[in-house]
């Protein structure tokens, strides 16, 4: 039982620390503990239905007889399955729990929504990987694959604040070119990310490394942006 909670407080206690700090950064108006709990309940399911899409997607990618390891496995396994799977079931749940939530009255909460569905369904992966590869991947993972999963959650959540502001107004193309727009930022940062990772070569390893320090910098200046220059919706 001690090490168990061991292994799940190495897990969640990181996705735990940066929602903390998401929350910090919205002062204008503090969001329902219940509805970010739900959110975060929310990525748990969407890492579920991931792991359906992901079976389902490497299925097709055996029927087309793509070459397993190849750089064009790799490739599409990265975009075309992970990320598409697992960015379109975080919106799938958000989208259903929040999009007409009274609550997301400011443009931020979209931020705030978006980031604590990624690190409920982060803090979900982690476990999994704890359970199963040990303590020594919860380092690694704490400043790599849970601070990635938000990068690309604030990604789309600064979309998604917008297609809200842009339905409230009655602009209902801008709004849906807003979500598609976020949707695919997510799908193109999470894709790449994988890719590199994925791929295992020193010259991918470098352009990784490269890849999450330049992210994470342009995310920081992002979300704090964002938070400075909020803005009431509703």
């Amino acid at each position: 039982m001690i090490i168990s909670a061991i292994y799940i407080a190495a897990a969640v206690l990181p996705a735990l620390y940066l929602m903390r700090v998401i929350y910090n950064l919205d002062t204008f108006e503090k969001e329902p503990p219940a509805l970010l709990r739900a959110c975060v309940v929310r990525g748990v399911y969407a890492a579920f239905l991931a792991i359906v899409l992901e079976i389902a997607g490497q299925f097709l990618m055996g029927l087309a007889r793509i070459t397993p390891n190849s750089p064009l496995y790799v490739m599409v396994l990265a975009f075309g399955v992970v990320a598409v799977a697992e960015e379109g079931a975080k919106f799938f749940f958000l989208h259903r729990l929040t999009w007409n939530d009274p609550n997301f009255n400011y443009r931020f909460d979209g931020i705030v929504y978006s980031a604590f569905v990624s690190l409920g369904f982060a803090a979900f992966e982690n476990i999994k990987y704890v359970f199963n590869y040990g303590l020594s991947v919860a380092g690694p993972r704490a400043v790599l694959s849970i601070p990635g999963h938000l990068g690309f959650a604030i990604a789309f959540g600064y979309f998604y604040g917008r297609a809200r502001v842009a339905a409230n107004q009655g602009y209902s193309v801008r709004a849906r070119n807003n979500l598609i727009a976020g949707y695919l930022a997510a799908v193109l940062l999470h894709g790449f990310y994988d890719t590199c990772a994925m791929t295992g070569t020193p010259t991918s390893t470098t352009v990784f490394l490269v890849f999450v320090i330049i992210m994470y910098i342009v995310i920081i200046r992002l979300v704090r942006k964002e938070a400075r220059t909020n803005m009431q919706i509703r």
